[in-house]
């Protein structure tokens, strides 16, 4: 992987110290995703760091875990798993042996609830849900002891055992931390480690009906593991001292340090699982992939390329601080990545009909062009010319503005790789729209300057004869308000976000592209030279067939034009 060189950060400068003091060896990294849903944007930057600490060129020795946390059968899936596994790969990255679940300790998370119950630091209660809310206490009071908070430890592992066992109904009991109810940290005010629920698990089935807490799992995993750095992000540092006690009160030989790092809050999209959930599920998008999506298969299905979204995760930096950052950058990262790699080709996304009165079959001469400018390992395909072409019909204007460089009556303008012509007439339909330009060829000017005159313009256009028709999906963000989820209305209350949806988020067009496109298999990125950079469907493209095409992201950032 050749991505830019590596940024220092404050994680990198943690590890330096720890490999420097002799505290470890190496390194063990995880990325633990729950499979509740389609990774997204910001999973995407903490992929690149939790991989990307121990792969690539400038990585420490050592290893990174792909472990499941799959602790709440309710909402996980299969499907999740198997896209989740998929992008990680796909972003260029991959785990150290098997793919690993929180389900696969399962047994031992129970033996160290018994531990901790045998020492006097765990509890069964019988509160609900709201009455537990209710004893907590707030920010400023402290929280009451549960009435059931100093059973006997018999009665404890009775219960618990019977709680496994499947006795007692979902919801009426739980497992309890016995740690300090007037803390002023409420994670630490004894805090929920198992819960009743029946529910079937994808992977062990209908085995448990108590099912373990995130906070409690994850400690765990992670020393079981032996992970030495337990990187998350900033909305963790809170559960950092229950992560650190419960792995200071059970019988494990290894205790992880965790360290957090600012969320990505990326503008103009969305993160929340649960709205990108309702976005799917109200059939606002096509799915989770689709390409006005902030997921890493949203993201791959309209072209982005793994290098620039890896790019885009170095660029927004790691440390504690805000990270909020603007669609621009993530556009940029992908743009500077693809200018290289992706090959160029004309297409005309919304054609005006071009007539050469002069063209003169087996005189009109064509060139070969390469397929990129700098790449010439990329080859070169012919350009033909035919008597009727098809041009872009924004590079015409009947009444042209100053310093106009395109196509108007009289003036001329050079044929991408082709000939100069000029417009000598304008033919309209009925209604007044103009729907055909009659030109003339200058035969002097293949690969050749003008003689006595100047013609700066150069447009790009394809031969009507030899241009293949294809369907072209132009995308734009998907909303029209930096943070559509943070915009409060007159009344003080947070507006709904869907009121933000862009209309113009998806335009699909008929349009023409060059005959070399033909067989591209899907997932192909080319630049349509002067129009952005676009990528052949992964999921409608079918090579041989009709083009699918989406626009990956225009070759200049228009939105700053129009915030400007």
């Amino acid at each position: 992987m050749s991505d830019a060189p590596v940024v220092a950060h404050f994680i990198r400068t943690i590890i330096d110290n720890d490999l420097k003091d002799g505290r470890h060896a190496a390194i063990q990294t995880r990325f633990p995703p729950e499979p509740n849903g389609y990774l997204h944007v910001g999973h995407a930057k903490s992929i690149c760091l939790n991989f990307g600490l121990v792969q690539g060129e400038q990585a420490y020795a050592g290893a990174c875990n792909l472990r499941f946390d799959d602790t709440n059968p309710e909402k996980e899936s299969e499907e999740y798993v198997r896209a989740i596994m998929e992008d990680v790969r796909w972003l260029g990255f991959q785990w150290q042996g098997e793919v690993r679940y929180a389900s696969d300790y399962f047994e031992q998370l129970y033996g160290y609830a018994v531990e901790l119950i045998q020492k006097g630091l765990a509890y069964v209660d019988d509160l609900d849900a709201e009455q537990m809310r209710a004893y907590r206490g707030t920010l400023t009071e402290p929280g009451k002891p549960s009435p059931w908070r100093d059973r006997s430890v018999e009665e404890n592992l009775d219960l618990f055992t019977r709680m496994r066992a499947g006795e007692f109904a979902d919801g009426s009991r739980t497992l309890r931390l016995k740690i300090d109810m007037a803390s002023g940290n409420i994670n630490l005010r004894d805090p929920v480690i198992y819960r009743i629920r029946r529910l079937h698990h994808i992977r062990t089935g209908d085995a448990w009906c108590i099912y373990p807490m995130y906070d409690y799992t994850h400690c765990i995993s992670d020393a079981l593991e032996g992970i030495t750095h337990s990187l998350c992000t900033l909305e963790f540092e809170d559960h950092r001292p229950l992560y650190d006690w419960v792995l200071d009160n059970i019988s494990i030989d290894c205790h992880p340090r965790q360290y957090e790092f600012s969320r990505l809050e990326l503008l103009y999209a969305l993160t929340s699982k649960r709205k990108l959930n309702q976005l799917v599920n109200e059939k606002v998008v096509s799915g989770w992939d689709d390409p006005r999506m902030p997921t890493v298969s949203g993201m791959r299905r309209r072209g982005y390329s793994p290098a620039g979204i890896r790019l885009f995760a170095q660029r927004c930096g790691i440390s504690k601080s805000e990270n909020v950052i603007d669609y621009s950058v993530l556009e940029g990262a992908v743009r500077e990545t693809l200018e290289a790699e992706a090959p160029r080709v004309m297409a005309v996304l919304n054609p005006l009909k071009v007539t050469l009165t002069n063209f003169e079959a087996g005189v009109t001469g064509q060139r070969s062009a390469p397929f990129h400018p700098h790449h010439p390992e990329f080859g070169e395909r012919e350009v033909p010319i035919a008597a009727t072409l098809y041009v872009e019909r924004d590079d015409f204007a009947e009444v042209p503005p100053a310093g106009w460089q395109r196509l108007a009556p009289g003036m001329e303008v050079r044929l991408r790789y082709s000939y100069v012509i000029r417009c000598d007439e304008v033919v309209k339909d009925a209604s007044g729209e103009v729907v055909e330009l009659k030109c003339s060829i200058d035969h002097a000017t293949l690969g050749q300057n003008p003689v006595g005159r100047k013609v700066k313009g150069v447009i790009h256009w394809l031969s009507a004869e030899h241009a293949i028709a294809a369907e072209v999906r132009l995308y734009d963000r998907l909303f029209t308000e930096p943070r559509p989820d943070a915009v409060r209305g007159d009344d003080g209350q947070y507006v709904d976000f869907m009121q933000f949806l862009n209309p113009h988020s998806l335009q699909v067009v008929e349009a023409w592209v060059e005959a070399a496109v033909q067989d591209a298999a899907p997932e192909t990125r080319y630049q349509f030279e002067r129009l952005g950079y676009f990528c052949t469907d992964r999921v409608a493209h079918q090579a041989g067939g009709k083009p699918v095409f989406n626009r990956t992201v225009t070759l200049k950032d228009s939105w700053s034009k129009e915030a400007g």
